[in-house]
């Protein structure tokens, strides 16, 4: 099992659910995070003042595949999370050694 994370702008949310919806992928979670890259924040103006945005927010997908279904999701979030601007977010793989649905005590891919 892979758990993909992808660091995305927050309105391709959408885009990339409907892009992962296909592929079986039955459930994901959502987190709003900070953060900044090569974008190095922005300049804002506020009430007449310019101030410095050091963090900009984006949103954190995090969804657990099966391991053969880890290149078709990657590549699915890649497609639809894309602009071609800077800012567009990265996407990290990790390996997972087990998962287990609380519920019903399943474990492994039956959990997912």
């Amino acid at each position: 099992m892979k758990l993909i994370m992808a660091i995305i702008k927050p309105f391709k949310l959408d885009e990339v659910r409907e892009a992962l919806t296909p592929l079986g992928v039955q459930g994901l979670t959502v987190t709003e995070v900070k953060g900044f890259g090569r974008q190095k924040g922005q300049t804002e103006i506020y009430r007449g003042a310019e101030y410095q945005v050091s963090f900009l927010p984006k949103l954190k997908i995090e969804v657990v595949v099966p391991d053969e279904l880890a290149d078709p999701v990657v590549e699915a979030i890649a497609a639809a999370a894309k602009t071609g601007k800077i800012g567009d977010g990265k996407i990290f793989v990790v390996d997972v050694e087990r998962a287990l649905r609380i519920r019903t005590g399943e474990t492994d891919s039956a959990a997912l």
